[in-house]
Formats: structure tokens, sequence, C-alpha cells
């Protein structure tokens, strides 16, 4: 844990720095350009089909009995921009990391191999492209599963460990691979996330409660009027990215220490063998 807890503290003070939240702004630009347009074009109609399904099936009935017995009975004037956010909040959370993976990582990493691992042989285990199948499969499945787990918002506590949870598999699987693509071999990148697997979960989850707070301002958003939709997601998309350069750049750092240490042990000859 004192691995998990030193790259923890190299990626807080790095998050933070000039370099580090400009990177952030290709990823922010492309995801604002992304959804800006999908809420400007598609965005009333989406809401019209929601009202329009609600009425026609007699959910608004169902729905305002059933957030009254939840004690949430002020909710039922925006039960159908509600139900916007939680269909749109996993495209968009897939979309973020997908932008990140793809412009920000690379930067990542050659940041914190420059400045802490300068010497640390580059065996190039993994590529460009399959950094992208490892992004775009893992997010698809990702976005998959939180739709099948949308009903759990009746349980906000439920619903946020299992936020945390799918947080933790898919940066763990996307966000490992990407970290080592550049310095480990494959046998050494397979090796790293299995023996380590309960770490990069960890980081994943710790990761995944501060991802519960974009949607936290979505939920606010749908409280407060239909009319701020529109700014609720963009900062939305804002914090999922500062929350993915600092999950990105922890990940980083613990990675390639970890890799540095086996290569120290004379454990990167057995397994290239």
């Amino acid at each position: 844990m004192n691995g998990v807890a030193t790259a923890w503290a190299r990626a807080l003070r790095a998050g933070f720095s000039p370099r580090m939240m400009l990177l952030s702004l290709v990823p922010l630009l492309l995801s604002l350009l992304v959804w800006g347009g999908l809420l400007w074009a598609f965005g009333p109609a989406l809401f019209d089909w929601l009202g329009a399904l609600f009425r026609e099936y007699g959910w608004f009935q169902t729905s305002g009995s059933w957030l009254s017995t939840l004690g949430l009975g002020m909710l039922k004037v925006v039960v159908v921009p509600l139900v916007a956010i939680l269909l749109l909040l996993p495209l968009m959370i897939a979309s973020s990391l997908l932008f990140m993976g793809i412009f920000a990582m690379p930067a990542i990493e050659k940041h914190v191999s420059r400045r802490q691992f300068p010497k640390l042989e580059q065996k190039e285990g993994g590529s460009f492209a399959g950094s992208v199948w490892m992004n775009l499969t893992s997010v698809l499945v990702f976005a998959l599963l939180w739709v099948c787990t949308t009903p759990l918002y009746a349980i906000p506590p439920v619903a946020v460990a299992v936020q945390a949870a799918l947080w933790a598999w898919v940066s763990s699987r996307v966000m490992s691979y990407d970290a080592l693509a550049a310095h480990a071999s494959v046998a050494e990148r397979r090796a790293i996330m299995d023996t380590r697997r309960w770490p990069l979960l960890g980081i994943g989850m710790v990761s995944g409660v501060l991802g519960a707070l974009p949607g936290i301002a979505w939920m606010g958003g749908a409280v407060l009027a239909v009319a701020l939709f529109p700014f609720l997601a963009i900062l939305s998309v804002w914090l999922y990215l500062l929350i993915f350069l600092f999950t990105g750049l922890w990940f980083q750092y613990y990675c390639l220490q970890v890799l540095e240490e086996l290569r120290g042990q004379g454990a990167s000859a057995p397994l290239a063998a």
C-alpha cells in the first residue's frame, strides 16, 4: 500500500501543474464539441419523446407515487429530465474516458517517465491500436452495465457503490494498459496487471467515488431547472476530465514504479522467457 500512497501523492502534486491543466483542454474541447452539438440538436426531442412515453404508459403517476414513498416527491416535476440524465450520463463518461485515453494518456506517460523514471527501458509491449481497442471495448461494456444498473439509483448509497465498482473495473483495465504500453513488454504488462490486480482496483475504486461528483451536479441540475441542463452537462464533462487526469497520473506513477521494482528484482528475464 506504500506504493499506492506514494503514487497518489505524486499524482496529486503533478495534477495541479500548469502543464497537466492545459493537457485537459484537448479532451475537454472535444467533449464540449460532441455533447454540446448533440444536446443542442437532440436535447428537446429527447425530452419530448420521454414525456410522450411517460404519458402513454402512465409512468408519471407511477413514478410520482414511487418518489413520494421514498420521500423525494419534489422530484416529480423533473422526472423526465432526471431520466434523460441517467440515460446520457454513461455515454458522456464513456466518451470522456475514450478521449482521455487516446489524447491525454500518451502525454501523461511521457511526462511521468521523463521526470520520475528517465532510465526505465521502453519495451513497447502495447500499441496505439491496442489502446484504442482496449478503450472502446471497455467503455462499451461500462456503458451497458451502467444502463442496466440505473434502477439502483432509487437507493443512492447502493448506486454510488455500484458506480465506484464499475469505475474501478474500467479504469484499472484501460489506464493500466495505457500506463504500461510504452515501457513494459507484453509479459511484464500481463504479470503486473495480474499480480497487482487488487491495488489497481483499489485505485480505481477511490477514483470511482470521486467520479460520483459529476453525477451529483447533474442531479442538481434536474432539481433546479431544465434550463440548466446544457450548463450542467458542460460542468460534468469538465469534472470528469479532471478526475480522469488525476486517475491517469495515479495509475502512471504506480505502474511504472512497480515495473521498475520488478526489473530491479531481476524478474524481467523469467517473464520474457
